[in-house]
């Protein structure tokens, strides 16, 4: 994507401050998922990176992650797989906690939904400190997955969430 198309994007997300809480910068990608051309060049600088790459699965991670994956996933002819907060999957799961910059959390993912040596692609909304997707590679893993790589749409740099991700192959599409 050029640089062009990319300040496009940027521009068509909306931010609001002191969301969900004072001091927060929330961004509001439901702005740029109502523009149908630039949903379109959202998932496709999802993707492009692993085009090649073979993936076989998608995963989300909830909640606006079940937006991106599942369209990345059709794009790139993979399954789709969601990775859920606690008990909202109605078979046996695996899970995994993280740290939240206020606490704690867990993440949830069906127990046969990846077969050993599969290749998976994590796709999210936005990296903020990387706990969740941390995670969600790490019970990919658990599972035997192969994580080819994780694609967000927004990246805040400040946040440093790339850094708790070094092993992997970590790509976004927009970085504030």
């Amino acid at each position: 994507m050029d640089a062009s198309s990319a300040e496009d994007l940027k521009r068509s997300i909306r931010e609001i401050p002191d969301w969900p809480r004072k001091g927060i910068l929330f961004y509001d990608v439901t702005t740029l998922l109502k523009q149908g051309s630039y949903f379109q060049q959202a998932i496709d600088a999802l993707m492009e990176p692993y085009k090649q790459s073979r993936v076989e699965l998608v995963l989300g991670i909830e909640a606006r992650g079940f937006i991106f994956a599942p369209t990345v996933a059709y794009a790139l002819e993979a399954g789709f797989v969601p990775v859920r907060k606690p008990g909202k999957l109605p078979a046996a799961t695996f899970d995994e906690s993280y740290e939240l910059e206020y606490g704690t959390d867990r993440l949830e993912i069906h127990r046969d939904a990846i077969r050993p040596g599969q290749r998976v692609l994590i796709v999210d909304d936005l990296i903020a400190t990387g706990g969740t997707a941390r995670a969600t590679a790490a019970l990919a893993e658990k599972m035997g997955a192969e994580v080819v790589g994780l694609s967000f749409a927004v990246e805040l740099t400040a946040l440093k969430g790339r850094e708790k991700l070094g092993k992997y192959n970590v790509h976004s599409v927009l970085k504030y």
